[in-house]
């Protein structure tokens, strides 16, 4: 007997065409700031330093952190990889809302926006790897 989730994602097709300009569009845009961030962390910016000195894990936590997120950001425009940046991306970003939430204070809403950008985007994503490999991309 299967489960409604088994059914549910059985049926699964693949994002309409306009859909899937507007995932693009989420993807190309969340990979730009990605990899300005990432970006900023690698390359030492003084605001970038001065935050991961609050932070207080040290300053390998910010090259592991801009590592991670320009990572993210490559594997999120390659469409066979785009899954696996999404997930690497959403679990950075749930450590960077819990930072701003309790050790550094401010908002936390950019990192709430981009969670919700990337993780819909890695949510449609990854249900169309689904109905393609069950063999129903084509219907």
């Amino acid at each position: 007997m299967a489960s409604n989730v088994s059914v549910a994602l059985g049926e699964v097709t693949r994002p309409t065409k306009g859909f899937n300009i507007v995932l693009w569009i989420l993807q190309i845009l969340a990979a730009a700031t990605f990899f300005l961030a990432g970006g900023s962390k690698l390359s030492g910016v003084a605001p970038m330093v001065e935050m991961f000195d609050k932070i207080g894990l040290g300053q390998w936590f910010r090259y592991l952190t801009g590592s991670l997120e320009v990572t993210g950001a490559i594997l999120l425009l390659i469409p066979t990889t785009v899954v696996l940046g999404g997930a690497l991306l959403v679990v950075t970003l749930v450590g960077a809302i819990a930072t701003h939430l309790f050790v550094l204070g401010g908002s936390p809403a950019p990192a709430i926006v981009l969670f919700v950008m990337v993780g819909t985007v890695t949510w449609y994503r990854w249900l169309a790897s689904i109905s393609e490999k069950n063999g129903r991309g084509n219907q």
